[in-house]
């Protein structure tokens, strides 16, 4: 710190000159306009965007007229509302979820995995048709793009499961960078790091990176099926308008390759070792935090469960009412345990509650993991949840549902700080049981709490590490120099296809001329013979 006399002298330029070299990384009041997707997702671009506001950034949030979550007003963004639906809505991905539930209440079958791969894919389509339609209503409203323009925006800031923010910031000319675990064709590494599918499993496969050939075979069908599903169900609603308003040779695959900053919402801790690129900088954990002061009522109740201690359970954003004999079997196992239990529970009161049990209908979960009574988190596996547990070291009991949960588990069961339980065959024998093994065997807190220092042994916090690198891209409009021209090579070519074509043409065309030659030489040896001999 600096301090002046008031009768001082000041030599005003050597003062400017010190404080711009003790300040090289400021950036003073940058704009970033954010493209952001509802539900969960929203919850952690909310915090990210409130630490961009705090640190004197002005943000400007595109929402459509279905938002859920993303409130029109608010003290950290300004909001700019679009007329078209993001496909995204509560209603929506309430059926949704409840249909997969449906689905996968029948059996573990190849017909139930089908009806569900289905199911999946129809609403995939669904959504990329009404994004798609959203899309053009904004390019097409050129009030609104020339107020972009002259707002003169730093950067894009977007998560890229859906492409609408991808595909704007190409239109602005704009640097763009995303918060990102998924794009709208995938789990993001795979398109932007080489991913050898012989250790680097795909979503959906529930499988480790310690793969046998059948699982390899498997994961190589897997991988076959999905760029089927996503050339019906994605790109055709989106290549049309990408040639339209962006350029006859744009693709849809490279547009998303071609972003100047990835934000990872994982980290190695979490995720399987892989291939990574420069411009990829991993923020796993970064909406964790220490824990506050629990209301009243709660720490009273923490409090009451004496030695004990308590478990906490919550089954998400997406997740409304579950099965009520489901409901019934979990309440009660949760009876049967001498700890107090914290469930967040929406639906019917289950007829099995016991007395030790308290529903909630929200929890402050952060500060509920980060006391010192709590003992094992109930989860579903979202990423949110599963880096609140890992940050505070509480081992994990899972009951994946949908979407990548399974496979988030089988992540963590790898590393031996949880175990999981099949959601749509559990009774109450068998839920009591895994919570009796996990609450009573210390390998899994023992495991976590490892992976907990490491996740917490780095240099920078996550938080500061991605506030970092978006002023990075503000300073330096862009980072084209982190970014791999991979994305500009057709398949072909990315995969050296051609090459070992022309290879394998010279070897054979070498290996045909001597041939020849030795045919030839042949020839004229017994050529020879034949006239001596005659």
């Amino acid at each position: 710190m600096i301090f002046f006399h008031p009768r001082m002298k000041m030599n005003w330029p050597l003062v400017w000159i010190t404080l711009c070299l003790t300040s090289t990384t400021l950036v003073i009041g940058g704009k970033i306009l954010v493209f952001p997707l509802d539900g969960s997702h929203w919850v952690n671009m909310k915090i990210l965007i409130e630490e961009l506001h705090l640190r004197g950034h002005q943000v400007t949030v595109i929402r459509t007229t279905d938002s859920w979550y993303i409130k029109e007003t608010s003290p950290s963004y300004t909001s700019v509302t679009l007329g078209g639906e993001s496909g995204f809505d509560k209603e929506f991905l309430k059926n949704f979820v409840a249909q997969l539930i449906i689905i996968q209440r029948e059996g573990k079958s190849a017909w139930t995995r089908f009806k569900l791969e289905l199911e999946v894919t129809q609403k995939a389509a669904e959504m990329s048709e009404k994004m798609s339609k959203t899309i053009v209503q904004l390019l097409e409203n050129q009030d609104l793009i020339e107020t972009f323009h002259k707002t003169k925006f730093d950067l894009v800031l977007t998560d890229p499961a859906i492409p609408g923010g991808v595909i704007l910031a190409h239109y602005l000319g704009l640097p763009l960078v995303y918060n990102v675990r998924w794009t709208s064709h995938g789990e993001g590494h795979f398109d932007i790091a080489p991913s050898p599918l012989s250790y680097i499993p795909l979503t959906g496969t529930l499988l480790s990176d310690k793969m046998n050939f059948l699982e390899r075979v498997l994961n190589m069908v897997y991988f076959g099926f999905m760029q089927i599903q996503l050339a019906y169900c994605n790109t055709p609603y989106y290549s049309a308008l990408i040639k339209k308003y962006i350029g006859p040779e744009a693709s849809y695959k490279a547009l998303f390759q071609a972003a100047d900053l990835w934000l990872m919402r994982v980290d190695f801790v979490f995720e399987f070792p892989r291939p990574t690129m420069p411009n990829v900088i991993y923020m796993g954990g970064f909406q964790c935090k220490p824990a506050k002061p629990l209301p009243q009522h709660l720490e009273d109740f923490m409090q009451s469960s004496g030695e004990h201690g308590v478990v906490i359970m919550s089954l998400g954003t997406f997740i409304g009412e579950i099965p009520h004999d489901l409901a019934n079997e979990i309440a009660a196992a949760f009876a049967k345990l001498p700890q107090k239990v914290i469930w967040r529970y929406v639906g019917q009161r289950p007829d099995t509650l016991g007395n030790n049990t308290l529903l909630v209908d929200w929890m402050p979960q952060n500060d509920l993991l980060g006391h010192p009574k709590t003992k094992l988190f109930v989860a579903h596996g979202g990423t949110n949840g599963i880096q609140e547990a890992i940050y505070h070291g509480v081992p994990l009991l899972g009951v994946p549902l949908i979407f990548d949960q399974h496979d988030n588990f089988v992540r963590i069961a790898a590393r031996g700080a949880g175990k999981i339980l099949d959601f749509f065959s559990m009774n109450e024998d068998i839920f009591f049981e895994g919570l009796k093994e996990v609450l009573t065997e210390p390998s899994y807190r023992v495991n976590m709490e490892r992976i907990s220092r490491l996740h917490k042994d780095v240099p920078m916090k996550p938080m500061d590490t991605a506030i970092f690198w978006i002023e990075f891209v503000m300073r330096n409009k862009g980072a084209a120099h982190l970014r791999t021209e991979s994305y500009r090579l057709p398949w072909y070519s990315y995969h050296s296809v051609d090459v070992m074509l022309f290879l394998a043409a010279a070897v054979l065309l070498i290996l045909g001329t001597f041939v020849a030659f030795i045919r030839l030489f042949c020839f004229k040896v017994c050529l020879r013979k034949k006239i001596k001999s005659e």
